[in-house]
This record gives C-alpha cells, structure tokens and sequence, in this order.
C-alpha cells in the first residue's frame, strides 16, 4: 500500500485527500479557507467520518498545517509515509499533454505559462513550492486539467485569426476542468456497462466554474472553455462567451482604466454575480428569483448557454448516449438540471421528475423512452490526480527495478 496526497490548489482554499493506493481508499479529506490568512477555516473529514470544523489563527501554510492535521489525528504518524504527491494544474498549454514528475526544469516551463490561467496556475504552483519545501525527498506530480483536451481536432481548436497567431503564439483552445471530465466519463462508462472507448458523452461540469465537453470514444472532442478558462458557460463570477468588439467599445470609453481591470472584472464581477447584482451563489440566486427580476434572469441565461452547448456538441457527436451532470451545482441542484432537461425535449430526451430529486449519488434520471440517459456522478478531482501521481511512481518504480536487474 502507498500512501498518495492530492493537492488542488486555488487562489483562497485548498483541498487536499489522502488516498491508500491502489485501493483508492480515501484515508482524510481536508478543506482549507485562506482567504484570511490569520484565521484559516479547515474542515478535514476523518476515516471514520467524522468532520472537524475549526479556525486555525496562525500563519502555517495551507500544506504545512495539512501535513500537522493529519499527524495530529493519526492519519500518519509522519509525514515521510506519504509516496507521493500530486498537484491539479489548471493549464498546461501545450508543453505538457500528460501528467508528468515535476523537476527543477518542469517548475521552470510551469511559470512560463502562468498568463494561460492567471487566477489558477500561480496559486497551483504555491502548492507544489510549499509540498517541496517540506517533502524535498518525496515525488510530485503534476496533473494538468487541459491534458484532457489535447485531442481536439484542429477545426475545433483553432481560432478564425491569421493562423500565424497560432504557430507563434500558440492562441489556441485549452479547454480545462479536463480532470473532472475524464473522471465523470469513466464512471458513466461503469454505470452503462459501455467501453469509454464505444460512447458518445456530454459532460457537463456546473459549479462556480462551468464547462461543458463533447467526449467521442473516451476522447475530448470539443469543449467550452478556450484559450483560458474565461470563455465559454456564464459562470459564478466569469462572463463566459463575448463579443470582443463589446470590450474594446469600453475600453475606448474608458470604462476601464486598463487592461489589468478588465481581465479583473471578466474574472470577478461578471458572471452571476454580474447580472443578478446580487450574489455569485446559485442557491442565494435560486432563493431571490421568484420576487428579484434580475436573480430570475441569471437563471435564465446560465440555464439557455448550457443548453446552447448541448445542442452544439449533440450536432458535432450526431447525438449522446449520456449526458453527465457534475460539480456543485451539477451534482446538488435538482431544479436547474430540470429547467435545463426540459429544454432538451425536442431532441429526444425525456426525464423523471422524482427520479431527478434523489440524493443518492450517482444515479440515471431519464425517462425509459429518453434518446440519452441523464446521469449525476460526483465528480472527485483528488482522485483522478492520486491515480496519475500512482501510476506515474509505479511506473518509476518499475524502471529503476529493471534498471537494477539488467
């Protein structure tokens, strides 16, 4: 048995799992809020699940007080047990197309690349500065969210800009969430009793950030997050898919002072938020819509550009055995999957209204009669990286033996 850490690293909270490997037996799970640095809030679930809530008023990093907590509960009685480490990195470019052990030259192409995901990729590599700083001996792995995407074909990830852009720049669709789409995609493969490599899947990941991904043969094939994870879905705080010409009438108008405060309020004050002017918070929107016309018309709009995606990537696949339905909202809001099922009645797919209100995890709510299944399945990030940060010290492990006996 080997002990692996997952690591997902954000600008304000960490989450990290313990994984006994290759049982997948999840041995803690922990939550840090750091959005205050003098008084953190960590959540870590035990094996025996129990949850612990508390606020830690110190300023141990959010991977050194990880490290304490699972010491200071027994989960390890040292931190040398854990084999290996693995690091979500949100963008990848096209340096890196699979996951892959950090060295000293990986760390140094990891910070070329921090302009992709600017809110992601500085606060990922904290996380792998901080876990070297305190494990120098142990392994770390890096698993990239946009690895999942590298398939696309070229008609679906370039750009309609001189293709020079391309060859020099590299300006290209990247996609991400691809960790959460690989893993909600194998477990629908499980649940249809199907080969991955024999479906046709549409994945819809709904959560603060949204992304929607058309997988053909166990492949991504298109997907709606582009050159960075701004584009696409409307999201929590993110406005998603705009005209470019919309910014550049406001930046000539002066609405924003630059450059640095446009990208700030795309990222941050669109969105949800943007449009409800009320909250980034689906369930405090859903609460406000029946009496707040703006609430209600955030619904509206989140739920018609997720379904503007289905039907594209429904024409690209030449229809979906499955769609799937993750992340937070994804996974634990009955009424925006209904809203959004209901507008997919004139392809064929039919849903159960009960059915579609279950809290037990994962499970079908189509109709017999549905021309594609419906399906909620958690998805569980920490786990697809501990399965690549195992199978990569396997396979190292494997070659320094047969080094050995040659």
């Amino acid at each position: 048995m080997k002990k692996v850490l997952s690591i997902n690293s954000g600008s304000s909270s960490l989450k990290i799992s313990l994984f006994a490997m290759p049982t997948e037996q999840r041995l803690a799970k922990i939550m840090v809020d750091y959005s205050d640095e003098t008084n953190q809030l960590v959540a870590i679930t035990l094996p025996n699940h129990e949850l612990i809530v508390q606020h830690y008023h110190n300023k141990l990093s959010p991977v050194e007080l990880a490290l304490k907590l699972l010491t200071k509960h027994k989960v390890i009685n040292n931190p040398q047990e854990i084999a290996a480490i693995g690091h979500r990195i949100v963008a990848g470019g096209e340096l890196f197309q699979r996951s892959i052990e950090i060295t000293t030259e990986i760390m140094q192409k990891l910070e070329s690349i921090n302009e992709l995901a600017p809110l992601h990729n500085p606060a990922n590599i904290a996380g792998i500065l901080d876990a070297q700083q305190l494990l120098p001996n142990c392994p770390q792995i890096a698993v990239f969210d946009t690895a999942f995407h590298t398939d696309l074909p070229p008609e679906n990830f370039l750009y309609a800009l001189p293709l020079e852009y391309y060859r020099k720049y590299r300006i290209r669709k990247y996609g991400a969430h691809g960790t959460s789409h690989r893993f909600v995609a194998q477990q629908a493969a499980k649940m249809l009793h199907l080969p991955l490599n024999e479906l046709k899947l549409i994945t819809l990941h709904l959560g603060s950030g949204a992304s929607v991904t058309a997988i053909k043969n166990g492949k991504s094939y298109d997907t709606s997050m582009g050159f960075s994870p701004l584009t696409g879905l409307m999201m929590s705080t993110r406005c998603g898919d705009i005209d470019p010409s919309a910014l550049v009438y406001l930046l000539k108008h002066h609405v924003f002072s630059d450059m640095n405060e446009c990208m700030e309020i795309l990222n941050k004050q669109s969105g949800l938020l943007g449009v409800s002017e009320l909250s980034k918070d689906m369930r405090e929107i859903e609460r406000a819509s029946t009496e707040n016309p703006q609430a209600a018309l955030a619904i509206k709009m989140f739920v018609k550009r997720v379904c503007d995606y289905i039907g594209s990537y429904w024409l690209e696949l030449g229809g979906a055995d499955a769609l799937v339905f993750t992340g937070g909202i994804g996974e634990n809001d009955c009424h925006l999957r209904e809203l959004i099922s209901e507008r997919l009645s004139c392809l064929g797919i039919n849903f159960q209204s009960q059915q579609n209100q279950s809290r037990d995890l994962p499970f079908d709510f189509a109709s017999t009669d549905s021309q594609a299944r419906l399906l909620v399945i958690p998805t569980d990030e920490e786990l697809m990286i501990a399965r690549d940060a195992y199978s990569l010290l396997s396979s190292k492990q494997l070659c320094n033996q047969t080094a050995v006996n040659y």
